[in-house]
């Protein structure tokens, strides 16, 4: 499982010109699942996400957290994170998950994820063609692979 963090101070995503999600500060997370994903990673992934610390504090250093900031995330699935670009110039995808695998795994790190930061999260829709506003803080974006633990 990847996932992309962005520090966000807002964020939305657009369907078919509807909006399906939207928060101000928080965290932008782009998320890919592979075949090879398991519960575990998820719980793993989603204690990171939800435990980051990437917001300023008093002194400008990165010490806060999302409970810290009263912060929400945006979470869209993002199979692309899987995308093989050794050979050629049109990327593979064939580590991403199928839908079957995907689906449930992108709905329960949603519930997980709301859980953990006791809020909503909001989401785009899975398989859409998504169109994705956002105002990148810092710039702050971090990356995490759950294969890369260590």
């Amino acid at each position: 499982m990847r996932a992309v963090i962005q520090r966000v101070t807002e964020a939305s995503c657009t369907v078919e010109g509807q909006v399906t999600g939207s928060i101000e500060q928080g965290f932008l997370v782009l998320l890919g699942v592979e075949d090879a994903d398991e519960q575990e990673d998820l719980d793993w992934l989603a204690q990171k996400i939800a435990g980051m610390r990437i917001f300023s504090d008093e002194n400008g250093l990165m010490n806060k957290s999302l409970a810290d900031v009263d912060g929400n995330i945006l979470l869209i699935s993002q199979f692309t994170l899987f995308a093989a670009t050794k050979k050629g110039n049109r990327p593979g995808f064939t580590r991403a998950a199928r839908p079957d695998k995907a689906i449930p795994m992108y709905e329960s790190m949603i519930s997980k994820l709301s859980t953990l930061i006791n809020k909503e999260v909001q989401t785009g829709v899975f398989g859409a063609d998504m169109k994705i506003r956002l105002l990148n803080d810092g710039p702050v974006t971090i990356t995490i692979d759950t294969k890369n633990k260590e």
